[in-house]
């Protein structure tokens, strides 16, 4: 993982400075950008460019952290709520937090809420170095074969082996001819993108094999080889038929 960027955000003095301690000594590698006690001068400059990491106060004048976070079209970073009420935890996670904190600051507490950011934070970056080394693959290998992307790396599945694709919560579940089901963390979308002209989208959550259709219901369903129903949209119906002209 590339270095971690991080940006301490509270209107005292001596608890920024006292954070930045405590992270310079629990946490050498995480690189401290900027420090901000006006959230003014902060949202300047996450409006412009986001660390990995926002260590943030909630309860300052004029602009608190929730209203902070309101006021980023995107916010890119991981948060974690710093703050001396623990009665802002619930409303803390409803900004999807990673975590909060309580002034005193304990080093326990700040360890286990900085290593979870650290596994977000790490995740999403081995999720984007997943994507360009498919996108990689996807150029060199043979086109009749679909990469998935998996838990345990990469699986290359000739397309007459796929019956179709479901997409749901995110995911794929990729059917297979012989019963077996795959999954990805890919969400639908990015495979149809990937998928040759042997694959049709039916259904906003299924992506279907021409190749094994075998019936077309008037009531809305595709039957494939394995007798799966599958849901086809009014919307895609006569595109469907118009592939059969």
């Amino acid at each position: 993982m590339s270095t971690v960027t991080a940006i301490l955000i509270d209107d005292e003095i001596s608890n920024l400075k006292g954070l930045e301690q405590k992270l310079g000594k629990l946490f050498p590698d995480i690189v401290i950008e900027n420090t901000f006690q006006k959230p003014e001068e902060a949202i300047k400059v996450l409006q412009k460019q986001q660390p990995d990491v926002v260590f943030l106060d909630i309860e300052m004048p004029r602009i608190n952290g929730f209203d902070l976070l309101s006021q980023l079209e995107t916010v890119d970073f991981q948060v974690i709520f710093v703050t001396a009420y623990s009665a802002y935890a619930i409303d803390a996670f409803k900004q999807n937090a990673v975590d909060y904190v309580l002034k005193p600051i304990d080093d326990e507490e700040l360890v286990t809420a900085v290593n979870k950011a650290l596994h977000i934070v790490k995740t999403k970056s081995d999720i984007e170095n997943n994507h360009k080394l498919v996108n990689l693959l996807s150029s060199t290998i043979s086109s009749n074969k679909i990469i998935v992307p998996t838990q345990k790396g990469m699986s290359f599945i000739p397309e007459e082996e796929v019956m179709h694709l479901e997409g749901y919560d995110g995911y794929t579940k990729i059917h297979l001819i012989d019963g077996k089901t795959i999954m990805s963390s890919y969400n639908l979308g990015k495979f149809e993108k990937l998928l040759s002209r042997t694959f049709f989208k039916c259904h906003k959550s299924h992506i279907i094999n021409l190749e094994k259709v075998r019936h077309f219901e008037n009531e809305g369903y595709l039957v494939l080889e394995d007798s799966q129903r599958i849901p086809i949209s009014r919307s895609n119906k006569k595109t469907f038929l118009e592939l059969f002209n």
